[in-house]
């Protein structure tokens, strides 16, 4: 069973993907239990014919029992400049989701949506004391499909003639871009781009967010297609690479911070941090990120 706590648009959009999908039964959490229940009745209108799996709402969170993956997608409030603008609130909300999750569903795989990303995801993990490959922050895929959109429309290219777009780091102001890796028409960006022409794309990727707001939108379906992707790895038994927050022990030489990373999902539903070359302005740029996130943990603690 995936479970979907927060019934909002992204939650929603989630569990349209896998319910029209037909990917496994699904249920709806969230703290308005009238909100779970009118989106699970709409949405089991997308369910194919000969499918036998179903949709639910609810408030109760014992319900969980038995599920096999829970997405995170709730919130306090929207956040309207920053993403840690309720730090404190969305801490205290993900630590108890956690206990619910740690009573109910202990063995279940866990995706966090929720902002602030890598914050969540380290205190999820910390809370539950869930295996650190099991709490997953779906964020830095998001971050490499703009990265990869925004270049594909600065070079008049269709997304398939640009290879290894990567954003690792934090999901917010510090992300790191890596141009390194990158290839457009088998041709290395670096030889064709300077340092502003960078410089620019990096804030169009880190604003991406910003702009949907002035057109009186959000991000939904970007992130909710990004994580079906990962639901669907699971369940079918899929390789997948992408970018993701998971809470490091050594690796890229950080410790007990989460953060986004390039991992492979295997056809086993094991995980693996991939360990990727980096430039020595990369990793610094990436240890910088790792820094702003522990700053933001550390003020949660003190």
């Amino acid at each position: 069973m995936i479970s979907i706590i927060g019934s909002g648009r992204v939650g929603a959009d989630i569990a349209f993907l896998c319910a029209a999908n037909a990917l496994d039964d699904i249920l709806l959490i969230n703290r308005t239990k009238d909100k779970a229940i009118g989106e699970s009745l709409d949405i089991a209108n997308s369910i194919p014919s000969d499918s036998k799996f179903s949709i639910r709402g609810t408030d109760d969170f014992s319900k969980l029992s038995g599920s096999n993956i829970v997405i995170v997608s709730a919130s306090v409030s929207i956040y309207q400049k920053y993403r840690t603008e309720h730090l404190f609130s969305q801490v205290n909300m993900i630590k108890n989701i956690a206990k619910k999750v740690k009573q109910y569903c202990p063995t279940a795989i866990v995706l966090i949506i929720s902002n602030p990303l890598d914050v969540l995801t380290y205190f999820f993990q910390k809370e539950s004391q869930l295996d650190r490959f099991k709490v997953i922050g779906i964020a830095s895929s998001l971050d490499s499909s703009r990265f990869h959109y925004v270049l594909s429309e600065k070079f008049n290219v269709p997304l398939h003639s640009i290879s290894n777009p990567t954003v690792i780091g934090e999901h917010g102001d510090s992300m790191v871009l890596l141009f390194s890796n990158i290839k457009v028409n088998n041709v290395p960006i670096l030889s064709k781009i300077n340092e502003n022409e960078m410089e620019s794309i990096v804030n169009n990727v880190k604003n991406y967010w910003k702009v949907l707001r002035m057109y009186n939108t959000r991000s939904r379906y970007g992130i909710a297609k990004r994580t079906f992707d990962v639901i669907d790895s699971f369940i079918n038994s899929k390789d997948l690479e992408i970018s993701a927050s998971v809470v490091l022990d050594g690796e890229y030489g950080e410790n007990d911070v989460s953060i986004g990373v390039p991992v492979k999902i295997s056809k086993n539903g094991s995980i693996e941090i991939q360990k990727i070359t980096l430039t020595p302005k990369e990793s610094e740029l990436l240890k910088k990120s790792s820094n702003q996130i522990r700053n933001f943990i550390k003020s949660v603690k003190s």
